[in-house]
């Protein structure tokens, strides 16, 4: 695994059963690479192994996308992000951490994570009344480069940097789009003009 990690302004978060029929992953990806996408959180964790390694290393393949793993690591990753609870990796490997409060962001800074996931930043489509939205301040306290994730769109991608996030972590907004690079250059422009 790769330690050369810079934390993007856009995450993007897969999620093939998202897509719509007729579309593949690693074609969608390389769409939003066109538009600009720099990194990717490659999930698929119901694949048998095989599959998903073919999946990391075909994302991996594609010129200028940074991939990181969810919850287990690849050779080819850049790092890997682990869920709320997972113990965090042996070594020196560039990881994050999926937070749902201000408490698990500190521990997760103090545990050494290179970035955080924060959410839900908004009501989330993927996950409908998972958990409360949390306030804005929520981002602004954060200790480590966060991503607001949960419900982020074009529309108010913005609005997660301007209280504080880092950058935007979207799965649903691109995964179900009918443009998956539309939305993209959509969450770009929104994120770079707040940043």
């Amino acid at each position: 695994m790769s330690t050369s990690w810079s934390p993007p302004r856009l995450l993007l978060l897969t999620d093939r059963a998202q897509l719509r029929l007729g579309r593949g992953l690693l074609s969608t990806l390389a769409e939003c690479v066109d538009a600009g996408l720099e990194a990717v959180v490659v999930r698929e964790l119901d694949l048998e192994l095989r599959a998903w390694s073919a999946l990391v290393e075909g994302a991996a393949a594609l010129p200028g996308l940074r991939v990181v793993t969810a919850r287990r690591t690849h050779p080819a990753a850049v790092g890997i992000h682990l869920a709320e609870q997972q113990p965090k990796p042996c070594g020196d490997a560039v990881w994050g951490r999926s937070c749902h409060g201000v408490e698990t962001l500190r521990e997760a800074a103090d545990a050494g994570a290179d970035w955080a996931m924060l959410s839900p930043f908004a009501t989330s489509a993927s996950k409908p009344g998972h958990l409360p939205v949390l306030p804005a301040s929520a981002w602004s306290a954060a200790p480590l480069p966060t991503f607001a994730l949960g419900g982020v769109d074009g529309d108010n991608a913005a609005a997660a940097i301007r209280a504080g996030a880092h950058g935007v972590a979207v799965m649903g907004a691109v995964m179900r789009s009918a443009d998956p690079a539309g939305e993209v250059s959509r969450l770009l422009a929104a994120v770079r003009s707040a940043a």
